[in-house]
């Protein structure tokens, strides 16, 4: 049987270890699903940015504080029985409130909105993390996937097509000139 020391402390442990694998939205980081994925590019310019709050939904956090409250509070030294079992309720209660709290402060995070106008004047909103805003007039590449995102247009530009010029061939009459040695 494990000692509910034991469990008092893993049960903590648990819910930093899963506040850890709170979401990423950085335009630099890809879940390792989306390695060698194709996804659709398209160039634009950012007409418009706000910064907006990233709010948690605290489900994942609640359900791994509920299952490490709830194990904690069945091994209470409690005599068994209704007790061992209120013990666990409680337990679990408590336990998805505090994992909720973890999930939401590890969560939530501030982000901004970006407005992208592509070169067809359609209009698309991205939202992701960044460490400080790309500038109003920023040329940009949407990558539209599972995870969209966009990112400073790093593509060189495309040479202009080299003109060929058209040119008839035409033959000159040979002129003969008098050589004064003939």
């Amino acid at each position: 049987m494990i000692r509910p020391a034991l469990f008092v402390l893993l049960g903590p442990l648990v819910l930093v270890g899963l506040s850890a694998c709170g979401p990423n939205y950085s335009p630099n980081t890809y879940a390792s699903s989306a390695v060698q994925q194709a996804a659709k590019v398209e160039q634009g310019v950012v007409v418009g940015v706000r910064r907006v709050a990233i709010a948690a939904q605290g489900t994942t956090g609640a359900l791994a504080g509920a299952a490490a409250g709830g194990a904690v509070g069945s091994q209470l030294p409690s005599g068994g029985g209704v007790a061992a079992t209120l013990g666990a309720i409680g337990g679990s209660l408590l336990g998805g409130i505090v994992g909720s709290g973890v999930e939401k402060a590890t969560g939530e995070t501030v982000a901004f909105e970006y407005i992208v106008r592509k070169p067809s004047g359609e209009l698309v909103s991205v939202t992701q993390h960044d460490a400080v805003a790309l500038a109003l007039g920023t040329r940009v590449l949407v990558i539209a996937g599972s995870q969209a995102r966009i990112v400073a247009d790093y593509t060189v530009p495309a040479d202009p097509p080299v003109a060929v010029p058209s040119r008839e061939v035409t033959q000159e009459p040979a002129v003969k000139t008098s050589d004064p040695q003939d």
